[in-house]
């Protein structure tokens, strides 16, 4: 009996996760996503001014960001 209730409920949050939907204002991932703009005080390490630059590089390849 456990069991059963287990598996329903289980089975019953599995359905209802998939019914969500996308905000009509997001529209795309370019809509949420921003470039990184750190600031002249902040200390970066390669590997984070690295990722900050790809990050930002991609930005205005797909979503046409200016630089």
């Amino acid at each position: 009996m456990r069991l059963r209730m287990l598996t329903a409920l289980i089975l019953i949050g599995a359905l209802t996760a998939g019914c969500a939907t996308v905000p009509r204002h997001l529209r795309s991932d370019c809509d949420w996503a921003e470039p990184i703009r750190p600031s002249r005080n902040d200390v970066l390490s390669d590997g984070t001014l690295a990722q900050i630059v790809a990050h930002n590089e991609i930005g205005e390849r797909v979503c046409h960001w200016r630089p």
